[in-house]
């Protein structure tokens, strides 16, 4: 898993529109990448959700964000306009950007083992360095755990 201090790579993947996503696209601005399950679920909706009625906030704060999970980009699309989501959301169904930001893993729910998304964000600075990572997100209230620490 990358940590705090950690540089993160510039191409983040390919967002619900086909457009390459890039840290570097958001100069001067710390980027919180937060990587959940699948769309259209309901903590992955209250998450993305808690990030939309909160991103002029976190804009005024001088964050972007950028969603990530391994569903295509026509669920993303779909997921997006369904919930009028503000800010991009990268496709990786390949696992490349999970497995690097190591947020791909085993994973147990109802006494079955799997791998899958393990839900986590993390908060980039500027400069592209990784500067807090939340692991026990609160879906309901993802963006107040940027705001509140801000």
């Amino acid at each position: 898993m990358l940590n705090v201090g950690d540089n993160v790579p510039d191409m983040l993947g390919i967002d619900e529109d086909g457009r390459e996503i890039r840290i570097s696209q958001f100069e001067g601005r710390k980027v919180v990448v937060y990587f959940y399950p699948k769309d259209n679920t309901p903590g992955c909706t209250a998450e993305a959700c808690s990030f939309r009625d909160n991103l002029c906030e976190l804009q005024s704060l001088g964050y972007a964000v950028v969603g990530v999970s391994a569903d295509s980009a026509v669920s993303h699309k779909r997921f997006k306009e369904k919930h009028t989501l503000n800010f991009p959301l990268v496709t990786d169904p390949e696992h490349k950007l999970l497995e690097t930001f190591g947020v791909w893993g085993e994973k147990k729910m109802a006494g079955r083992t799997y791998m899958g998304i393990i839900r986590t964000t993390f908060v980039v600075d500027a400069n592209g360095i990784i500067e807090r990572v939340i692991k026990k997100v609160d879906t309901k209230n993802a963006a107040s755990q940027i705001i509140d620490n801000n």
